[in-house]
């Protein structure tokens, strides 16, 4: 099984070779799951869309391999467009499994239907990783200038989320008016080698509006807690991030289905949510995303919390890799699998009617930490 570390210092042509032997291995890989599926399964539009896709990417890289191996510029070159369209292809495949899966609920178990795609986003992750990071390191030999990973090994906690709050909170504020702060605390000079914004973003205005309408809303705060140097001044292993909200909690009824692809809140309404603590309050809808989560509310009109701010968000700002995410419950599941892939882990606790405390533990992926299989 191929590393991170092998992968992120090969030589270009090395690299090369290996992604067009392992790459295709994966992707054929992912055929015959997909063939494996219920055949009412498989026959379902958009996940027969997404068997197609991988097939024809199988198809094209085993044509370049059938050439022999990678030896000059010109074939590394024609390797590294044929990833670029690939990467351009499979741009949209999760949404696209989410909303077949999500009509195919009913004809598997959710056990099933996590099993199948908690292999399938990791084997897709893995293939990206090998993808992009050869088209990084192949756009560097030419343009030396250009950065030459997809691993950033100063990456800034803090600078992250930055970025998330400021964009999130300009859609709340231009589409329902108001918006919480973000307070961040602790280590935020970290670095490390290396969804949730808007999960309590959603949550804080929606139960504010409900309880508190009149007073200011609570702020979101993120903690960065990076762990004391080692004794010999190696690098430390992880970064620890916490997101706090007061936003309501989740109802201990859902705590267990949160992770789940099949648990969705979508189509109940802002009524019903609100009626009944068992349709378990503003953060059940948390990993859902998007107005689909907000029933018809974006039709008649509704209050503070019923704008399309959120759809707008999951539209435009989870199109990067994951493609838009609205109303399908992928949210919470995938933010876990990315963080646990990488040798990181998320956690949630949740103090029902009051807020949730996000913990996401991030693996520092400096080459003196250790290496990952991927």
């Amino acid at each position: 099984m191929a590393t991170l570390r092998t992968l992120l210092s090969a030589p270009v042509l090395d690299l090369a070779n290996e992604v067009l032997t392992t790459v295709p291995l994966r992707l054929r890989q992912r055929v015959q799951a997909f063939q494996s599926l219920p055949y009412i399964v498989g026959t379902n539009p958009f996940v027969g869309r997404t068997l197609e896709a991988f097939t024809r990417s199988a198809d094209a890289l085993d044509a370049l391999a059938a050439n022999g191996p990678v030896k000059t510029p010109e074939q590394n070159a024609a390797l590294a467009q044929t990833l670029q369209r690939l990467v351009h292809a499979h741009a949209n495949d999760v949404p696209t499994l989410a909303k077949g899966f999500h009509q195919c609920v009913k004809y598997m178990t959710p056990e099933e239907i996590k099993l199948f795609l908690d292999s399938a986003i990791r084997s897709r992750i893995a293939v990206r990783l090998f993808c992009e990071q050869h088209i990084a390191v192949s756009q560097a030999v030419q343009h030396p200038d250009e950065p030459h990973s997809v691993v950033d090994m100063t990456c800034s906690p803090a600078d992250m989320v930055r970025s998330c709050t400021s964009f999130v909170s300009e859609m709340c504020d231009a589409t329902v008016g108001a918006s919480p702060a973000c307070i961040l605390d602790g280590d935020v000079d970290a670095t490390f080698a290396c969804v949730l914004l808007k999960n309590s973003y959603r949550a804080s205005v929606e139960h504010h509006a409900r309880t508190h309408a009149a007073g200011p809303i609570p702020p979101v705060t993120v903690t960065i807690s990076r762990p004391s140097p080692m004794a010999d001044n190696s690098e430390p292993t992880h970064v620890g991030l916490r997101i706090r909200d007061e936003g309501g909690g989740v109802a201990p009824a859902d705590l267990d289905r949160i992770f789940s692809y099949a648990f969705t809140t979508a189509g109940r309404t802002s009524t019903t949510e609100s009626d009944s603590d068992d349709e378990g309050g503003p953060y059940a809808a948390q990993h859902v995303g998007g107005m689909a989560a907000m029933g018809d509310q974006n039709e008649t009109g509704g209050g503070a919390g019923s704008g399309n701010v959120f759809g707008e968000i999951a539209g435009k700002g989870m199109q990067v890799g994951v493609g838009t995410l609205a109303g399908l419950g992928y949210g919470l599941p995938l933010a876990r699998l990315y963080a646990n892939f990488f040798g990181g882990s998320l956690e949630l606790k949740s103090l029902h009617g009051h807020g949730v405390d996000v913990f996401l533990k991030l693996r520092n992926l400096h080459p003196e930490v250790g290496d990952i299989d991927i």
